[in-house]
């Protein structure tokens, strides 16, 4: 099966959310070294989190188990809001807004989703 063929693959919010971790990636390659194992490590874990809980989310068939995901991958976009507010205080990061924009419209799709699969009851 080619991964175009898996259900997560047409969702607007994983391709988004996939976006939102190669931009984290990007920036956090400017971080100081000694922030490798704080806040760049969380940083990544947390926007990698966001596309692997909508793909496993939708990949597992139910439902109910999607939706638990979803809120899953929207707890991690609260993460990296508050890691980029943070990186932007330390002086790490100067603007934060393209970032902090895409993560809302994430946030927005992952709640649309949600929304839709609670509607299909």
């Amino acid at each position: 099966m080619e991964i175009s063929e898996r259900p997560h693959c047409n969702l607007e919010a994983w391709k988004q959310s996939m976006e939102l971790a190669r931009r984290i990636y990007r920036e956090t390659k400017k971080f100081p070294v000694e922030e490798r194992f704080g806040l760049v490590g969380q940083l990544r874990r947390s926007a990698v989190s966001v596309p692997s809980n909508i793909a496993e989310g939708a990949c597992r068939g139910s439902r109910k188990d999607f939706i638990r995901f979803l809120m899953i991958a929207r707890g991690s976009l609260g993460e990296i809001e508050t890691q980029l507010y943070l990186a932007k205080d330390l002086g790490y990061l100067e603007d934060i807004d393209d970032i902090i924009n895409l993560t809302n419209r994430v946030f927005r799709l992952i709640c649309g989703l949600i929304s839709s699969l609670n509607s299909d009851n």
